[in-house]
């Protein structure tokens, strides 16, 4: 008889820790997912941030073309990047201005790139958005 009886206390022992194990295993599970997600966003962000850095980098080129070709600086503009390329989606608004007079004339020419235009503006707009990247750029002459 007292063989059987430990044998009964016994059997509950598998069950209590089958149950451990699978609440262990499913807080693992949800832990990886986690970090898959975060660093699926955080990859994303990268890429958008290298985007926005290259659209910025187009509007220099483009705005130091104007100034070379124009001899002048030329105004405030907005130019939105092709559809179809890597780059659409985003906004670039150039600037050139100049300091001094004569020969001793600097210009300065800002590029700033954003995934979000400003409607209303000139400028990219301050947004609390997780996927809004922006990036300025500057280039004195």
């Amino acid at each position: 008889m007292k063989h059987t009886f430990r044998l009964r206390r016994q059997a509950g022992v598998g069950i209590v820790t089958a149950i451990f194990l699978l609440v262990v295993l499913a807080g693992l599970g949800t832990a990886m997912v986690g970090i898959y997600t975060q660093q699926q966003s955080s990859a994303n962000l990268d890429l958008l941030g290298a985007r926005a850095y290259q659209a910025a980098r187009a509007g220099i080129e483009w705005g130091l073309f104007q100034r070379r070709r124009n001899g002048n600086c030329v105004s405030a503009t907005r130019i939105d990047m092709p559809a179809g390329t890597s780059l659409s989606g985003f906004t670039v608004y150039v600037r050139c201005r100049q300091q001094g007079a004569g020969t001793l004339s600097r210009y300065m020419i800002t590029a700033e790139a954003c995934n979000i235009p400003d409607t209303a503006g000139g400028s990219c707009p301050d947004v609390n958005n997780p996927e809004y990247v922006r990036r300025n750029l500057e280039v004195e002459l």
